[in-house]
């Protein structure tokens, strides 16, 4: 056979071939849908075509637990009126096993499956909740939040399928998601993922339009918000958050992991279930939801938790164990390295701040110094870290809330103890960065092996580090750690601080008022303000003090306020008839010293290398 022939056959051969393995793996791929127009009750029906079987059963499972979440939800309790059908239309025979499992027979002619998925905002249970940044909320012609573990599933062993979700919607909704649809158009979006784990990883809220845009080094950043008391928020809030995500950018040597990320930002106008509110972490996107407030505490406060949130670009995405990469949807398995995932990702939120000086060093160490009460009063400080994690959905789960306190000082404790080690030239950000590159998104560690994989890439006494603060109840030496620096840590120390002058403060329900509960504990300054019990503070140097702005107004008049400086606090107080009247209260802020735990100070006789030590750990970043 001649070259041109042989490569006429080969082509021809291909050409043949082509259509074949195209069908075959079509045959593999789960292919959903979703219709957004058509709502019923507040629920929508999922529709799915699912792969080709050979055997006579299947399960089909909803998720008990998703990652990042650390806690069970049972997402079946949300499922209803489960059907599976033949090519023929005709039912097959279903039996619900558990709350998120289904058992389908003669499952070599399955060919459609559907059912209906509620709205897990308006669930009537309590025990039902779901925190709503995990969570979903149809609101028809308004707004639909798709974690998409809410109203996707998978059959038993084939998480690692390719999924296709086609989603039919209102024609002038958007879909803000980190996706890349491979197929648009004005009344419907397609998209294409690898596998169960990164559809979860891939939220999607539609709504009318509200987005900005970044460009933040090499990746393009999407705010996408819905405010349900009206008004466009993205460009107002992408304004306020594009310092943070240029200095997370530069502090991670000028490039990120990730090419394009989003922000999903739900602002609620009502009382919310939980009580609560924030964020939850993907690996390419965020979901926030927040109440309504004043634009600015709403910036500050999407600022402040988008500083943790994006650094999770970092860990998960890069760094995680098998128990991540590989998750149990249905029995899921927790890693001891919460310490890393949580911990720190907070302390980096925080470092990320004094690194790229947006704040005072005295700034930082008051961060630290909160976190170490936190974690000292609050929590199990003799609990290892590693028992914690591995408890954190059950026996310990009361503990949790850890690792963003004990978890971030464990991350500053050992940056210190690396750059001590390395004469300043290597810390926790280098460890981070030759982690990504030993593992990296598609390469898991093995949960056993990750403090001594740390040790060889590091150095030996690492290990007894990991040994006694984190796998034992070591108690952090603090004193030693900030000695190193040039930092004094006192446990418990005097210090002068301007206050308000330490009157007792309390929320008044029924007049909508922060109020002096009463006046036992005053300052000298106190006393010179004239406070009262029962007086309801309502403005503070002119600005209006409400329960979410009081924090904010007070550290900016008052902690922030310059000695010598005139402080006037507008308060309702009642009169002799009863009748409650603006009385003005004045007075020069004035310090006191006052006796506080968890004491940081700056050693003013710090040597030089105390001080060399200091910027390289403060100022250090990643080249």
């Amino acid at each position: 056979m001649t070259f041109k022939k042989l490569l006429a056959a080969v082509s021809m051969a291909a050409l043949l071939q082509g259509p074949v393995l195209a069908q075959n793996k079509d045959k593999e791929i789960y292919k959903f849908s979703v219709d957004l127009t058509q709502v019923k009750n507040d629920r929508l029906q999922v529709m799915l075509t699912p792969p080709d079987f050979n055997q006579d059963e299947v399960v089909y499972h909803m998720p008990k637990m998703v990652p990042g979440t650390y806690a069970v939800y049972d997402f079946g309790k949300f499922v209803s009126d489960f059907n599976a059908f033949d090519k023929r239309g005709r039912k097959l025979k279903v039996e619900r096993l558990d709350t998120n499992s289904w058992k389908i027979q003669k499952a070599k002619k399955l060919a459609r499956i559907t059912y209906m998925v509620d709205d897990t905002w308006d669930t009537p249970k309590r025990e039902d909740i779901v925190f709503e940044p995990a969570a979903t909320t149809i609101e028809e012609g308004k707004v639909f939040l798709l974690n998409n573990h809410g109203f996707f599933g998978y059959f038993a062993g084939l998480t690692k399928r390719p999924y296709e979700v086609t989603i039919t919607k209102p024609n002038d909704f958007y879909g803000a998601t980190p996706l890349v649809a491979t197929k648009t158009t004005p009344t419907s979006d397609t998209f294409r993922v690898e596998d169960y784990n990164e559809l979860v990883d891939s939220p999607i809220q539609y709504s009318r339009p509200d987005t900005a845009m970044l460009k933040v080094g090499n990746a393009d950043v999407l705010i996408s918000t819905y405010a349900a008391g009206g008004g466009d928020r993205s460009k107002n809030l992408a304004q306020n958050i594009r310092t943070i995500l240029e200095a997370q950018k530069d502090y991670l040597g000028g490039t990120l992991p990730v090419d394009k990320y989003a922000f999903l930002i739900y602002i609620d106008n009502k009382q919310n279930r939980t009580g609560a509110y924030g964020a939850l972490e993907h690996s390419n996107s965020s979901v926030y939801y927040f109440p309504e407030m004043p634009p600015a505490m709403l910036a500050e406060q999407v600022r402040s938790i988008a500083a943790h949130e994006f650094f999770h670009i970092v860990t998960p995405l890069t760094i995680h164990s098998e128990e991540i990469g590989n998750f149990d949807f249905s029995n899921p398995k927790m890693s001891k390295h919460l310490w890393l995932y949580e911990g720190v990702t907070e302390y980096f939120a925080q470092h990320v701040q004094i690194n790229q000086k947006l704040v005072e060093l005295q700034s930082f160490l008051g961060e630290l110094r909160g976190k170490i009460i936190a974690s000292k009063q609050q929590y199990k400080d003799d609990l290892a870290f590693t028992d914690l994690s591995l408890g954190a959905l059950d026996k310990h789960e009361k503990e949790y809330g850890n690792v963003y306190q004990k978890g971030a000082l464990i991350g500053m404790a050992l940056d210190i103890r690396l750059r001590e080690l390395s004469g300043g030239k290597y810390g926790l950000l280098n460890l981070m960065k030759d982690l990504s590159q030993t593992y990296g998104k598609d390469k898991s560690f093995k949960d056993e092996e990750l403090f001594d994989k740390i040790t060889e890439l590091t150095y030996p006494q690492i290990r007894d580090f990991f040994r006694k603060y984190v796998e034992g109840n070591e108690a952090l030496p603090y004193t030693e750690l900030f000695q190193k620096v040039g930092i004094t840590y006192e446990p418990t120390g005097k210090q002068k601080r301007i206050s308000l002058g330490k009157p007792t403060l309390s929320y008044d329900a029924t007049s909508g008022h922060i109020i002096i509960a009463n006046t036992e504990n005053l300052t000298a300054f106190g006393r010179a303000m004239g406070y009262q019990a029962g007086d309801q503070l309502w403005q503070i140097n002119g600005e209006d003090i409400t329960l979410q702005n009081a924090t904010d107004l007070i550290t900016k008049h008052v902690i922030n306020g310059k000695e010598g400086s005139m402080l006037t606090l507008t308060v309702g107080r009642k009169d002799a008839s009863g009748e409650v009247k603006p009385v003005k209260l004045q007075a020069k802020l004035v310090p006191a010293e006052e006796t506080v735990s968890h004491l940081l100070v700056v050693d003013p006789n710090a040597t030089e290398a105390q001080k060399a030590l200091r910027d390289a750990w403060l100022y250090s970043t990643l080249k």
